[in-house]
């Protein structure tokens, strides 16, 4: 059984691969600092797979402690790196912490990773890294544009230095995954997003303003050159792109990869506007979301969607959940979390 420790593990993304990693056989050991993450989310992650995971309180910019967990869990197979600040318009605000803690902190696990012998990794990149597209849809040869944010710009920056790495330690093998806009929840609803304070993705906000947490849901722009005004994304089921996660484990863990460092993009293959996914949602769940228009947000790119062909060649994966069972999942794990009857 390998054993992978996964920093970030009781956040959105983290939390829903490490079910699916142990679903699949594996040890996980996490390491999150729960600044935006529940410890409870342990809760939810055993009664799904009846497995409760190693976990262990650290923040990835503590050298000292990373090692110490290094230490204390023995030998570590390989590692998936999700911890890091995610949020476009944030960045932009608290640039310095970004840089701090994305690129730092990529910088402690990687030198712990050297002096562990642990010589696998899938990092958890983005579409940010594009830029504004020439032409869509994105694939992995696309140009890396200059970033229109400082979140986008430590994914640019840690892809480099993972690159680095890979041509100083010849024996450094990484996956670099760049997922598009993932959203829902796991079908169980024992876990979902559950952002601290007030949401800076699309769902949660317009599941917390369906719930009357929210007054209402602003949608940042309605200008763009788009069919109807606002911007498009490629939003996928937050399950589907867990699984990504483990093919790719898969991969490396049995040296199958074709290059040192490999890259993939992970999404739908179709774009979808702001203004279709919330009328989306109040079809599949039937729920009215009001909502208004405001201007623009700073960082925001016009429209962005994926070819994720080389993900399904090389790794046989695709995107299957329908949007209407994706936003469902969503509504049905914001129920819960405020306790809504119907």
């Amino acid at each position: 059984m390998a054993r992978i420790l996964v920093t970030g593990g009781l956040g959105y993304i983290g939390s829903h691969t490490v079910v699916e990693l142990i679903q699949s056989g594996y040890e996980v050991v996490i390491v999150d600092n729960l600044s935006n993450s529940e410890v409870n989310v342990l809760d939810g992650i055993e009664s799904i797979t009846g497995v409760r995971p190693a976990f262990e309180k650290i923040d990835i910019c503590d050298k000292s402690a990373f090692q110490a967990c290094f230490s204390k869990h023995g030998s570590i197979d390989a590692v998936i790196h999700f911890a890091a600040y995610k949020a476009v318009g944030e960045s932009i605000e608290k640039s310095l912490d970004y840089y701090y803690n994305n690129v730092y902190g990529l910088l402690q696990l990687l030198s712990s990773m050297r002096a562990n012998g642990v010589k696998h990794l899938i990092f958890s990149s983005s579409c940010t890294v594009y830029g504004q597209p020439d032409k869509l849809p994105i694939d992995e040869t696309a140009p890396r544009k200059p970033a229109t944010s400082p979140y986008g710009n430590t994914k640019q920056m840690c892809e480099d230095i993972i690159r680095d790495a890979i041509v100083s330690y010849h024996d450094f093998t990484a996956i670099l995954l760049r997922y598009f806009n993932p959203i829902g929840a796991h079908p169980s609803a024992k876990i979902g997003e559950l952002p601290k304070g007030v949401p800076n993705n699309l769902v949660p906000f317009v599941t917390q303003t369906a719930a009357g947490i929210r007054k209402e849901l602003s949608v940042f722009g309605d200008d763009y050159n788009t069919p109807d005004g606002s911007a498009i994304r490629d939003y996928i089921y937050v399950v589907d792109l867990a699984k990504a996660h483990v093919k790719a484990m898969q991969r490396l863990l049995a040296g199958s990869n074709k290059s040192e460092l490999e890259i993939f993009n992970l999404g739908t293959g179709k774009g979808v506007s702001v203004l279709e996914l919330v009328h989306s949602f109040m079809a599949a769940t039937g729920v009215k979301v009001p909502y208004k228009i405001v201007g623009r947000r700073a960082g925001d790119t016009e429209e962005v969607w994926a070819d994720s062909s080389l993900a399904e060649k090389e790794l046989g994966w695709t995107a299957r959940t329908p949007l209407n069972e994706v936003l469902l999942s969503a509504w049905n794990w914001e129920k819960k979390v405020r306790g809504i009857k119907e």
